[in-house]
């Protein structure tokens, strides 16, 4: 505790004050349970006991002092340090502004701070005010190359000014600037800190102050009264009057519907429906404000790449972040900015002659694949960028990395224990099922889609039970299931009328063997019923010959397929990036900086809003990646908003809850985490309970701090306006739905703030950070399928006989589909170098100004760090067998900690990529 106090500026720091007649030195320290401080006056000889002053925050000299100094308040300088950060690269433009502003300062076009007490002057009403200060030195130091840049400000307060709670700053610039913190020193109580990390606009632009509060926490009813107004105002300006459209230096928060995503403009073909809203119900996203398109006035104006879409200009990428990001876009929007390359790949059709094609990528590259040279990019209008290529990928362009799950075992995608394994420890391990019914049956109305029976029978199973009933292997929960069969169906007919695509909505049956593994035994493929008479459900069993083998790769490859498309669709976009966007909207709008729990959810919300966006612009949009890519295709976000209406459900969100509804967990209080895992190998649940108890851990010890009864809930306007808006307005389609959780108690609370922090990091993480080291082998998960399997009669039949290898690759993506979603998902597996990790913060020490609160903070990253050996520790257990063996990956999806790049692990503390 002491460490922590002094690495924050709050022990007992001496300061000294003067007058002609007594000489006193005094010191004192806040404590924020008891409202008071320890106030110690030591004379020049004689030491006084220290003792407490029950009067809630003090001025910067106490009582004691103002008695022994003249009545009328003595004026004292404090020195601010600014510290501001500055980009590495800079345009034309704003090198042009630098110098200007460089000049313009020497003539008093500043940068202007005031302090502003945390009391008010009895005599104006109204806060207590420093005089202005400006930032010194500003031309001197323009030019440093230095990434920080630390400016003087010095201050002029009253002796009986009290405590800064907060700074208002005015750029007179032209340029607007990132202010990283402000530390004022030269208070009785030691520094006092004020974290900014924020983009201050030109007044020219954005005519009034800005507005930074100190670390101190502080709950509404408890804002000291010189903050009250200023509290309001920000919150005011950061939720805007919903009207116009947004710059993008304004810093606005609010909520609109997903009616960007398609161009009708462009014609027909590019027309989709609006998301959210009684007809499709959806999340809402940030709103942007742009001009309705020509043709329908209800869908929203496009801004298409490489111009920016708006995003609250503190919610845009960090330079580092930006540079990562767009290196590694690169890649993937190659076939875009090389028109030549895409027709010479569309005119010969390319598809993959055999699994060395595939090889040679990583190899030899897309372009030498092609027989295409280095030459032909000179040739192109484009020098910039691919010399940005060349150099990214260190000159092999197009030169794919190894994905991981060859790195060990070439041919482990091919075998059916790989198969299952991934179920539960590969990138999308949250579709598994206890099986409860055999067959399975559907929800779906039998009226539209027919019989809801399966067609699984006890035969296709019974010899792969190891001598059990369905039954006894229904009792003794020994099967599972990876059922797809009602998320698709609805949308067969259309899916399988795009070209290039065929899908089945299939049911997978594994067994759980005496080895803890899961072994695949039947998989149902079914399709929409075209008439009375026609088969629409068929079963394949594991293979007894040749040909059955290569008929159940070919299905194993239909289930991958759909389990690529529910898992970007649903469980990674739907379920982490979309569903917690209108909760971070509401937090910046209902909540408070100087929020607590505004402070606990900061780094949670990190870049969310940014990457969302840019998903609404390149990978979610009509034609975009996504649909170019995924098996629904042009239907792929109606099928996420289908699921969203169907089976999302906040309550069920968090990972215990979310095990139980699977059935792949019960309550045990006798077990830690008070579950018992009934696949006790399942690598996921197993070490994602450890990171949500770490979580939920740290989220009590945090709102005990503040909430130490219901009453203080209840009562908090800002908690109770931020949970409301979520849910009324953010989630407006589901708002009357009644499994939403309440707010009334210090332990909903910290339910719902476990969940939310478990979505943003280690669910997101999970779901995200294996994407190319899986997927990046397209045949280990194909995201689309072009062939449905041949049956005897079918005119492929004879095709798929004389040569099954080449079937089974003219039904994976082509060379062109394959190569785009490799280059995307590589990107999106990729960590950036200023990535923040779960356990970590930006100014660890300083991010709120309750010591307390730091000191448990830093016992949560000291569990993070033993849960990270404790990972290790299991992936060189030779008793798990589903993260150790031989050619078998150990699972390090959450293993909190990573390197910059593709690793297949880290946690990131938020949905940033």
């Amino acid at each position: 505790m002491a460490l922590s106090k002094e690495i924050m500026g709050c022990s007992l720091i001496e300061q000294s004050f003067f007058n002609s007649s007594s000489k006193v030195l005094l010191s004192y320290r806040f404590n924020y349970k008891q409202s008071q401080f320890w106030v110690n006056p030591v004379l020049k000889k004689n030491s006084v006991q220290l003792r407490k002053i029950r009067r809630g925050p003090v001025a910067a000299i106490s009582e004691d002092l103002v008695r022994a100094v003249p009545e009328k308040a003595v004026k004292f300088k404090v020195r601010g340090v600014v510290t501001l950060r500055k980009k590495h690269k800079e345009d034309l433009k704003e090198t042009i502004l630098k110098h200007l502003d460089a000049l313009t300062d020497k003539i008093g076009r500043n940068v202007v701070l005031e302090l502003v007490s945390t009391e008010i002057d009895p005599k104006t009403k109204a806060p207590k005010k420093s005089n202005q200060a400006v930032l010194k030195d500003w031309s001197e130091k323009s030019n440093l190359k230095t990434e920080r840049v630390n400016y003087i400000a010095e201050f002029t307060v009253d002796s009986n000014f009290g405590i800064p709670g907060a700074i208002t700053v005015s750029n007179k610039h032209q340029k607007e600037f990132f202010m990283e913190s402000i530390t004022i020193e030269g208070f009785a109580c030691g520094p006092v800190h004020f974290p900014c990390n924020s983009w201050v606009q030109s007044t020219k632009d954005h005519p009034g102050k800005r507005i930074f509060f100190s670390n101190q926490p502080y709950l509404p009813s408890e804002t000291p009264a010189g903050l009250r107004a200023l509290r309001e105002k920000e919150l005011k300006d950061l939720r805007g009057d919903g009207k116009g459209v947004r710059k993008l230096s304004d810093r606005v928060y609010d909520f609109d519907v997903y009616n960007d995503l398609g161009n009708p403009d462009r014609g027909i073909e590019f027309t989709r429906p609006s998301l959210g809203g009684e007809k499709i119900p959806y999340p809402r996203r940030c709103r942007t404000g742009r001009i309705p398109t020509d043709t329908d006035l209800l869908s929203e104006s496009r801004v298409e790449k490489p111009l920016p879409m708006y995003v609250p200009r503190d919610e845009q990428f960090e330079e580092s972040k930006q540079n990562s990001f767009s290196a590694g876009r690169l890649k993937g929007l190659l076939h875009n900015l090389l028109p030549s390359l895409m027709a010479n790949i569309s005119a010969n059709n390319h598809d993959f002659k055999g699994f060395s094609d595939i090889d040679s990528l990583y190899s030899e590259g897309l372009l030498l694949k092609l027989g295409l040279q280095d030459e032909l990019l000179k040739k192109l209008p484009l020098p910039k960028v691919v010399d940005k290529i060349t150099k990214t990928t260190q000159g092999d362009l197009l030169k794919y990395n190894t994905p991981k799950i060859l790195s060990k075992d070439r041919f482990a995608w091919i075998r059916d224990d790989e198969f299952g394994r991934q179920a539960i420890a590969g990138v999308n391990p949250v579709n598994i099922e206890r099986l409860t019914v055999f067959p399975p049956v559907s929800k779906l109305d039998p009226e539209i889609y027919g019989p809801q029976e399966s067609a699984l029978k006890e035969e296709h199973v019974v010899g792969h039970l190891n001598g059990m009933t369905v039954q006894q292997a229904l009792d003794e929960n020994k099967l599972y299931i990876v059922d797809y069969h009602d998320i698709y169906l609805p949308f067969l007919d259309r899916i399988n009328a795009l070209d290039g695509r065929k899908t089945y909505a299939t049911r997978t049956v594994f067994f759980l063997t005496s080895l803890g593994t899961l072994k695949p035994i039947a998989i149902e493929l079914s399709l929409p019923r075209s008439g009375p008479t026609s088969r629409s459900k068929r079963v394949v069993s594991p293979p007894a010959d040749a040909t059955t083998s290569w008929t159940w790769q070919l299905a194993k490859a239909h289930v991958c397929s759909n389990d690529a498309g529910v898992h970007q669709l649903i469980n990674h976009w739907l379920r982490t990036h979309a569903s917690i966007e209108p909760f971070i909207l509401a937090a910046h709008r209902q909540l408070s900086a100087m929020h607590p729990i505004f402070k606990l959810l900061d780094p949670h919300m990190r870049y969310t809003l940014e990457i969302n966006v840019l998903a609404r612009q390149n990978l979610i949009n009509a034609d975009g990646v996504i649909e170019a890519c995924f098996t629904p295709g042009r239907y792929c976000m109606e099928m996420s908003a289908a699921a969203y209406k169907n089976f999302w459900r906040f309550d069920l969100e968090g990972l215990p809850a979310d095990l139980i509804r699977r059935g792949m967990a019960v309550r045990d209080p006798t077990r830690p985490h008070g579950l018992k895992l009934l696949v006790e190998d399942y690598p996921y649940a197993a070490d994602g309970l450890l990171i949500w108890s770490a979580i939920e851990n740290w989220v009590r010890t945090y709102v005990g701090r503040y909430y130490p009864d219901s009453a203080q809930i209840c009562n908090d306007r800002e908690l109770q306006d931020w949970y409301d808006e979520s849910i009324r307005v953010g989630h407006a389609d589901l708002r009357h739905e009644d499994w939403w959780p309440t707010l009334a108690t210090p332990d909903d609370l910290t339910s719902i703030l476990t969940t939310l922090i478990w979505l943003a990091s280690a669910q997101h993480a999970a779901l995200n950070f294996g994407q190319y080291p899986y997927g990046g082998y397209v045949p280990n998960r194909p995201p689309l399928m072009r062939r449905f399997i041949p049956e005897e009669g079918d005119p492929e039949y004879a095709n798929f006989l004389s040569d099954p290898q080449k079937y089974f690759l003219l039904s994976l993506p082509s060379l062109l589909q394959a190569t785009k979603f490799m280059a995307v998902v590589d990107t999106l597996s990729t960590h950036s170098p200023d990535e923040e990790y779960i356990g970590e913060r930006q100014h660890p020490s300083i991010w709120s100004g309750d010591s307390e609160v730091v000191e448990a903070f830093y016992g949560f990253s000291a569990e993070i760090g033993r849960i990270e050996k404790e990972i290790e520790r299991r992936n060189s257990d030779p008793r798990l067998r589903n993260r150790s063996g031989a050619g078998v990956l150990p699972y390090e999806l959450l293993s909190p900690s990573s390197d910059p790049g593709v690793t297949c692990r880290g946690v990131p503390n938020s949905v940033s990529i």
